[in-house]
């Protein structure tokens, strides 16, 4: 601790630092010093830090090796600065004496943060009125993202730097002429709809799997998930998303969910962990954190908020109707196929997960049946 502390001016030293247990990836620690209080983050590599959807990351944040690209976390800090520089709620990393944001000692990569005091709120927190606003901060997030990175064909180009950006420092990288073949090509597998055919080979690989476990409440309930969704998908399996119906792609957060939104009172104080800072179709990351902060503990979605959001998420991007209508299309169709919370429970024994397993296991049977009422949700 004192190797990295001594890397910054006006830190001071540590007093306490005690681990936070919120989040599924990377390591944060609440570190109080003598000068303040800090937010330290660890981030890890591709070997304990993959996607919560179940597949790796295609932004290039991971080597895979395991090891963490400091590059690629440079430019999700440079990221925050000039968004913090538009007005937006986030909280940029210190830099050290040489103006460095990511700072490696012992081998292990770390970023320091100041402390943002808040607390979650998920949906049911939430007015209707919060709830639009919500929808018009991702919104926000979207088109200034839009403002500050490369545009998803214009690799070379560089950041974009607004006026409006004020006094935001110079890019401390040089962006590749074109991302790597292998971020292209996982970029590419992740807005290729899922084949049914895959699917029902992993729910009959899931399935031998718990029934190979002691039985217990989870495994009944893991296994009437999974019989009753390869009926459902046999049912749906015409409805796959054809590659045309993408919607545009642009820069995304890419987990933009409640464990990542710090509110202070009933505004937002932070959005937080831009480790997925990407390109990907945008109006799908607005219907993927609508399904995240608005789904109700028995697997239902709050329609009346959603559509304040996704109204409110319209208007601040200039997405229509059509857009958000082929988002929530291909949203739905990915849950569908989507068994990431029992893959780890029972490939990778990890339990992390496991608490949202029941409602987000019976929202892709209640939103199948309830289609229609969704979908009107995000585009009326």
């Amino acid at each position: 601790m004192r190797a990295l502390l001594r890397r910054y001016e006006r830190v001071g030293e540590a007093l306490t630092c005690e681990p936070l247990t919120q989040g599924l990836l990377n390591r944060g620690y609440h570190l109080a010093t003598t000068h303040g209080r800090y937010f330290l983050k660890h981030h890890l590599g591709a070997d304990s830090a993959d996607r919560s959807d179940g597949t790796e990351r295609a932004d290039g944040t991971d080597g895979a090796d395991g090891s963490v690209d400091r590059a690629a976390i440079a430019r999700q800090h440079h990221a925050t600065l000039r968004l913090r520089a538009l007005g937006l709620p986030v909280a940029p990393p210190v830099a050290d004496r040489d103006g460095r944001t990511v700072a490696v000692v012992g081998g292990r990569c770390y970023a320091l943060h100041p402390w943002v005091e808040g607390r979650h709120r998920d949906g049911s927190d939430l007015s209707e009125p919060q709830s639009g606003r919500l929808g018009a901060l991702l919104g926000r997030v979207h088109t200034c993202l839009e403002e500050v990175m490369p545009g998803p064909q214009r690799g070379a180009e560089g950041p974009s730097r607004p006026d409006s950006a004020g006094s935001a420092p110079p890019a401390p990288w040089d962006p590749p002429a074109k991302a790597p073949q292998a971020v292209q090509a996982a970029q590419a597998a992740q807005e290729t709809a899922a084949r049914a055919e895959d699917t029902f080979a992993l729910i009959e690989e899931l399935l031998a799997l718990v029934r190979s476990h002691p039985r217990d409440v989870f495994g009944e309930l893991a296994e009437h998930r999974l019989v009753e969704r390869r009926r459902l998908l046999a049912r749906h399996a015409h409805r796959r998303p054809a590659p045309s119906a993408t919607p545009a792609r642009g820069w995304v957060h890419g987990d933009f969910h409640p464990l990542n939104l710090l509110y202070r009172g009933g505004e937002p104080a932070a959005i937080v962990d831009w480790d997925r800072l990407g390109v990907q179709p945008r109006a799908e990351e607005a219907v993927r954190a609508a399904a995240i902060f608005f789904v109700r503990p028995g697997g239902t979605l709050d329609l009346v908020k959603v559509r304040a959001y996704a109204r409110a998420y319209r208007a601040a991007t200039g997405a229509d109707s059509a857009e958000l209508a082929a988002a929530a299309h291909r949203v739905w169709w990915e849950r569908l196929n989507d068994f990431w919370m029992l893959r780890w429970h029972y490939q990778l024994d990890d339990r992390r997960a496991d608490p949202g397993f029941p409602a987000s296991s019976a929202l892709s049977v209640w939103w199948t049946r309830e289609y229609a009422a969704v979908r009107g949700a995000f585009c009326d």
